[in-house]
């Protein structure tokens, strides 16, 4: 239509993980501006690190973020490791590879479950979707878990985790610990099958196009930690070599660089991994693969969800092949003298290639590091894609369905919008997180007391009162009561969203009421959700209404006793820690 003007303008991205925005302008049925912005601030992460012990770098690289801060350790020690000329144990080798298929596996599946069906089965959200869908959204949120629970396996914790160091790992999981994860993994197994056969069947778009995909290739098995850097338009370099190929630009509409292989966009993340590598899959994968209508390699960025179920499969497999026979070993890492010098270390994250340099002085103390994520990589392919996705869709269709195919263009990559903008506040901790007695199969009379949050700040006070009330001899001898500590609601709580027995949740909150010094107003409440108000979530900042909201749903039926929360309002004050006197006052409140 002659003289046809739109401008779209997405202010705020749903279902992506951190803030970024799209505008899109089109004219007589041409794209004339096309926009994908990252407008969070930077971070200067890599600058935080300069003058700090290579010791330290893998928990301080581990905050960058709470999605796959596995990837970022290991590409860290990797890189560390090289320069010292240090080699790992075997033993040390095969663990870190079974972390890593645990962070693939929670990754994975919430994208999957929360993040893309929604799109492909007519659903707004994962609420709407727990309505429809509610076996499937149960699937998800169970790998999920075990993804979580496998990287607290060997970090301690799921999210930040503290367990990696270079050499190998501080401490080694109990033989007793290994063997639950090993029968879950079991289990899992036709959970993760199902689910490759599932998104194959979904109402996938036809879109054929043209386009570079880059990953690792390991010699003998699918890429996850080192290798070469290929791509299928012949790249075969080492990964000390990645700066001499691929160049990052700083573009005015983002705050994440572009990154380009000798000037053209490329692709990274499952699509690519599986299109480069799926020879390297097991043979009874590459079957169950064959047993799909999909075909790989594939040009069509839609089959990225399938992409991400298969490398679901081979992770429950690989993660149970490496801890079947699992014995813990002499010592759990190696140890060598610093010396100067310049590492690379390149590792295969969820979204794809997370490459880092550190050059190092002779006392192992930071002088300069580079970190190049993979969501900021991906960012002049995503913005490529969306140019021949609309324009195949058809720019003549009404404004509304052009924004609606354009996030679902953006979710296919599943960006990672704070991990590409390289200021965070550090707190390193080596805590267990285990809390006595503590159960897996929640009973429904039992009364699960639950501390969320962080470890640094008034954000850690519903850990630091569960820990008083575990420690507590009164309570100790209680057969009913189960004590739970979680990083944040998301990673811990979907386990016991199916218990219809009592919850307790002891949290800070941010309310209206004044904060006087360090003590806080007593919160004392039932909590109750409102879904209508949890559409727009991203998979990665799960709150606690919207689990209570799906505990609602997903246990149709039956009756799921309240959620009792108990917390001290922080007045807004985000950094100081509550006083003894408070968390004193609260911990005898709660008992």
């Amino acid at each position: 239509m002659s003289g046809r003007r739109i401008d779209i303008n997405v202010p705020v991205l749903t279902r992506v993980e951190g803030e970024g925005a799209l505008q899109l302008s089109i004219r007589d049925d041409r794209i004339e501006n096309l926009q994908l912005r990252i407008y969070e601030p930077p971070r200067f992460f890599e600058k935080l690190l300069e003058g700090r012990d290579c010791h330290e770098v893998p928990d301080m690289v581990a905050r960058i973020c709470g999605i796959c801060p596995v990837a970022y350790q290991m590409s860290a020690v990797n890189a560390i490791e090289s320069i010292f000329g240090l080699e790992v144990s075997p033993w040390s080798r095969d663990m870190r590879r079974a972390m890593y298929c645990g962070e693939w596996l929670q990754s994975h599946a919430l994208h999957i479950h929360m993040l893309a069906a929604p799109d492909y089965l007519g659903a707004g959200s994962i609420l709407e979707l727990a309505r429809t869908h509610p076996a499937e959204v149960r699937r998800g949120l169970r790998l999920q878990a075990l993804g979580n629970d496998l990287i607290s396996l060997f970090g301690g914790r799921s999210v930040h985790p503290v367990g990696v160091r270079p050499g190998g790992f501080h401490h080694a999981p109990t033989v007793g610990a290994v063997r639950d994860i090993v029968e879950r993994l079991r289990a899992a197994m036709a959970d993760t099958e199902e689910l490759v056969l599932w998104t194959a069947t979904l109402d996938l778009p036809d879109d054929e196009q043209s386009f570079t995909s880059v990953s690792l290739r390991e010699p003998d098995r699918y890429p996850m930690s080192g290798g070469r850097i290929v791509s299928d338009n012949g790249l075969d370099i080492d990964i000390a070599d990645w700066e001499t190929h691929f160049r990052e630009t700083q573009v005015p509409h983002s705050t994440a660089l572009h990154s380009l292989l000798h000037g053209e966009p490329y692709l990274l993340g499952p699509l690519a991994r599986l299109n480069l590598n799926h020879d390297r899959l097991p043979a009874d994968v590459r079957a169950l693969v064959q047993a799909t209508s999909i075909r790989f390699p594939s040009r069509n960025m839609f089959h990225s969800i399938v992409a991400r179920a298969v490398e679901m499969h081979y992770a429950v497999l690989e993660a149970f092949d490496l801890l079947k026979d699992y014995r813990a070993p002499a010592r759990c890492h190696e140890t060598t003298a610093p010396r100067a010098g310049t590492g690379f270390g390149a590792t295969e994250a969820p979204r794809g290639l997370l490459w880092h340099r550190y050059r190092l002085d002779a006392q192992g103390r930071v002088q300069q590091a580079r970190i190049v994520p993979p969501t900021s990589q991906n960012q002049a392919r995503i913005e490529q894609d969306l140019r021949h996705a609309l324009q195949h869709f058809g720019l003549q269709r009404a404004d509304r369905a052009l924004e609606l195919h354009a996030e679902k263009v953006i979710r296919n990559y599943d960006p990672c919008i704070s991990c590409a903008t390289h200021f965070l506040a550090l707190d390193v901790e080596r805590l267990p997180e285990s809390v006595a007695p503590g159960v897996t199969a929640p009973a429904d009379d039992i009364l699960h007391v639950v501390g969320a949050g962080s470890s640094s700040g008034p954000d850690r006070l519903g850990r630091d009162v569960v820990r008083k009330l575990a420690a507590d001899p009164e309570l100790a001898t209680q057969p009913r009561l189960a004590f739970h500590l979680l990083d944040s609601p998301a990673t811990g709580l979907p386990a016991l969203l199916e218990t219809h027995g009592r919850l307790i949740l002891i949290d800070a909150v941010n309310g209206a009421g004044k904060r006087r010094g360090a003590h806080g107003r007593l919160v004392e409440t039932e909590l109750e959700a409102d879904g209508e108000k949890t559409a727009a979530l991203s998979s990665h900042a799960i709150g606690v209404t919207t689990l209570l909201a799906l505990r609602g749903i997903l246990s149709a039926g039956t009756v799921a006793a309240p959620v009792r929360l108990f917390a001290l309002d922080t007045g807004g004050d985000t950094h100081t820690p509550f006083d003894n006197e408070a968390i004193e006052a609260l911990t005898a409140r709660v008992k």
